[in-house]
């Protein structure tokens, strides 16, 4: 990159030389120079200028195709993107219902027995207590 942009500066430093010496030379011979006179031919510009339009215009819809595309294939993945963040986000939400309210687990039937005996003996004790009092 950095060599292309050398050649281009030299390139165009070149062209300018040889434009100021070619008016000192003329200048020198005693010639001088009209304005309606031109250094170029006019059909080799209409030409570049027709290549210049039809390139232009080739690029410009290439490049307009890969501007479309780009735009869908972002919009697409930003979508599947935003999906997957949305699921994530209810999974993460779920998660924590479920553990602030657990589910109640089934208790042992051996735990269901003891625990109604210490309720018949805390109502046998409460009615003696009762009975102690009256």
């Amino acid at each position: 990159m950095m060599y292309f942009l050398i050649i281009l500066f030299f390139g165009s430093l070149s062209g300018i030389v040889f434009m100021v010496g070619k008016k000192f030379l003329m200048l020198q011979g005693g010639q001088t120079l009209s304005r309606r006179e031109a250094f170029f031919e006019a059909p080799h510009l209409e030409e570049w200028k027709q290549t210049a339009i039809k390139n232009i215009k080739r690029h410009g819809y290439v490049g307009l195709v890969a501007t479309i595309r780009t735009y869908f294939r972002f919009a697409n993945f930003l979508k599947n993107k935003y999906q997957e963040t949305k699921n994530k986000i209810k999974e993460i939400h779920i998660k924590r219902q479920r553990n602030m309210h657990p589910e109640k687990k089934e208790v042992s039937s051996f735990l269901k027995m003891v625990s109604e005996y210490k309720n018949k003996i805390r109502k046998i004790k409460e009615r003696v207590k009762e009975e102690e009092n009256l």
